[in-house]
This record gives C-alpha cells, structure tokens and sequence, in this order.
C-alpha cells in the first residue's frame, strides 16, 4: 500500500469528522435558540446575537481542520 494514498484516505476522514461535526454543532445551537426565543420573544435579539458568533466560532473550527486535512493531501 503507498504511503502518500494512506495520507490522502486519512485526512479525507479527518474533514469529513470537521464537517459532521460543525453540522451537528450549529445545528444543536440553532434548536436551542429557537427554544429560548420561543420561551422569551422579548429576548430574541440577544439570543440571535449569541448563536450567530457561536455558529461562526465553531464554522471557523471546522474550517481549520478542512485546511489542515487538504494540507496534508497536497504537501
């Protein structure tokens, strides 16, 4: 087996985890905020706020283990 297709299956792995995981991540925030706007409408301004930078925080997270596998494919 060559050494250089064991890397490119392997980090295809690790950005196919980045991306379950970021999905499942924003996806989780997303309900939650529905939830707590649903239970305080006089609050949704500050919930909205709170779940777009979390949704970014962790998108940026998934981003860096993408670049990171596409790295070690294309070293």
């Amino acid at each position: 087996m060559d050494i250089d297709l064991t890397y490119s299956g392997l980090a295809a792995l690790g950005a196919g985890i980045a991306v379950i995981g970021a999905s499942l991540g924003i996806g989780k925030i997303g309900s939650s905020a529905m939830d707590s706007i649903a239970r305080q409408p006089e609050a949704s301004e500050k919930i909205q706020n709170a779940m777009i930078i979390a949704s970014a925080l962790i998108e940026g997270a998934a981003l860096f283990g993408i670049v990171t596998a596409l790295l070690a494919v294309f070293k």
